[in-house]
């Protein structure tokens, strides 16, 4: 192989050089779409992944720790040799090199247009989930069960979970220094950075998480961590359920023996509790604390001299440093929620949307975002002249001047119940009532969507109506006994008080 160095080293060369006129050669062509931006920005890193490893063996081979590219160096100069045979040397070189090329072809210099705009037309395999939509929204659901169904959790909607994921402050101290909540967090900050990695390839991560973690150990060295500042940790003193073992994962002493003679020993070391006696006993004295304060434990479970000590040493060392893991990690998941901010928003909308519409609507919904996307992508290369900002057509083109002033699509409808959205025509303002937007908006305000509403866009004119009705029907509108309706297999029709009176007799 040492023979071969210096070609190897000039077709490493030749390989970066390439690499990077073809980077700059697509990073030219502006992507017509999403979906091709994402493939760009793909293509571009993997070509900056192989420029980087190139690199990598270009320095090994510079290091030249076998001396193998100094010896080859040398043969071609011919320093050992007499003048005479100078060219000896060179011609022996020359025809090893002839031999080399012609034994391996692919080295050869070769037109590489051809490879080139294949290069640029390739699309890289990216795996995203269907609840993804190819990187345009979150697919948190996983998280979320663990989130509902954990200790410091809460039974809350998916649309809630999409808020509180964000604000781990929230979380009381004490449960965040939990294995379950350590373990939780680890999976949400995993998923987050592989989300970004494959929207946002062209980032760097590693720069942006160690600004995170400059930043952050200027803060914790100076207690000033958000949601971390704590005299307890200042004064040494740590809860008893934080040592060693975690003790929320055991539920009788049987379950706390089969951990081990050694790890208990270091629980109750980590406490300033007695070590001595069997397993058995060493395990019922640290089960103790699981529901009783060290402050309220008899004085003979503890060592001679520990109390105060021992135990504010070790176990508020052992707290210290897995707060510290924890709020890195929190640290570095703020940041991310913060790039995947505008992700977050559209997540949410799409969520609140989904849940307004029958499962025919989004089918057809996703068809049309299909079938936009394939027009975007064949017709991109056409310019189209559109000066008067014409709607777009089912074809992809401005519909005619004549059908726009006939729907009056130039006239504006603002709804103040749709957050002040704008809706553009006669026919779209009216179709919007029984929209998912304005249907959010008066569950918003408490105020049934009823065809009382209709022509009504303003807050207060809403409410000023809902009380008049109110009025109207009295104190007791909505009498669920003799107004709800219930049906039986047969399909009559009942109102809910007689529906039960014949069931309750059995004879529905």
């Amino acid at each position: 192989m040492s023979s071969t160095l210096l070609e190897v080293t000039r077709a490493a060369h030749e390989d970066v050089e390439r690499l990077e006129r073809l980077i700059v050669k697509d990073l030219q062509n502006e992507p017509p779409t999403t979906k091709d931006r994402l493939f760009q920005s793909h293509r571009v890193r993997n070509m900056i992944d192989l420029i980087s490893s190139t690199t990598n063996k270009l320095v090994e081979i510079y290091e030249d720790k076998d001396n193998a590219r100094k010896d080859e160096i040398a043969a071609l100069g011919g320093q050992t040799a007499t003048g005479t045979n100078v060219f000896s040397a060179f011609y022996d070189r020359l025809k090893e090199i002839r031999e080399y090329h012609r034994r391996h072809p692919a080295a050869r210099v070769v037109d590489t247009n051809e490879d080139s705009e294949e290069l640029l037309k390739e699309q890289p395999q990216i795996e995203f989930s269907g609840e993804e939509a190819f990187g345009r929204y979150l697919d948190m659901h996983e998280l979320y069960n663990d989130y509902i169904n954990s200790k410091f959790g809460e039974p809350i909607e998916y649309t809630a979970y999409l808020d509180v994921f964000t604000q781990p402050h929230k979380i009381p101290r004490k449960s965040k220094m939990t294995r379950q909540y350590c373990d939780y967090l680890e999976k949400l900050l995993e998923y987050l950075i592989y989300f970004f990695q494959r929207t946002e390839p062209l980032q760097d991560l590693d720069r942006i998480f160690s600004k995170v973690i400059t930043d952050f150990e200027d803060q914790w060295a100076n207690g000033r961590v958000p949601e971390w500042e704590n005299e307890d940790q200042e004064n040494g003193h740590v809860p008893a359920q934080h040592t060693v073992i975690d003790l929320d994962y055991y539920s009788t002493v049987e379950e706390l023996i089969e951990v081990g003679p050694e790890k208990l020993k270091e629980a109750l070391v980590a406490l300033g509790l007695k070590t001595g006696g069997t397993v058995q006993q060493r395990a019922e004295r640290l089960f103790l604390t699981k529901h009783t304060p060290l402050e309220q434990l008899d004085r003979k479970h503890f060592a001679k001299g520990s109390r105060g000590s021992q135990q504010n040493g070790v176990a508020a060392t052992l707290q210290l440093h897995n707060s510290k893991e924890i709020a890195l990690m929190e640290a570095k998941m703020e940041k991310l929620c913060e790039l995947l901010d505008e992700t977050i928003v559209r997540t949410k909308e799409n969520i609140e949307k989904k849940q307004a519409l029958t499962y025919e609507e989004m089918e057809a919904e996703r068809e049309e975002e299909e079938i936009q996307a394939d027009t975007e992508s064949d017709d991109d290369e056409q310019q189209i002249y559109n000066p008067l900002k014409l709607p777009m057509g089912w074809d992809g083109k401005p519909i005619p001047y004549w059908l726009y002033k006939l729907h009056g699509l130039g006239q504006e409808f603002k709804c103040e119940i749709c957050g002040t959205h704008s809706y553009w025509g006669r026919r779209a303002y009216e179709r919007h009532f029984k929209e998912w937007r304005h249907q959010h908006g008066m569950r918003c305000l408490g105020i049934p969507n009823t065809k009382n509403f209709n022509e009504i866009t303003s807050i207060k004119e809403a409410k000023e109506l809902w009380e008049k009705i109110q009025a109207r029907q009295g104190l007791n509108k909505w009498r669920p006994d003799l107004e709800e309706e219930y049906e039986d297999k047969e399909g009559n029709i009942y109102n809910k008080k007689t529906y039960t009176d014949l069931q309750r007799q059995g004879l529905i």
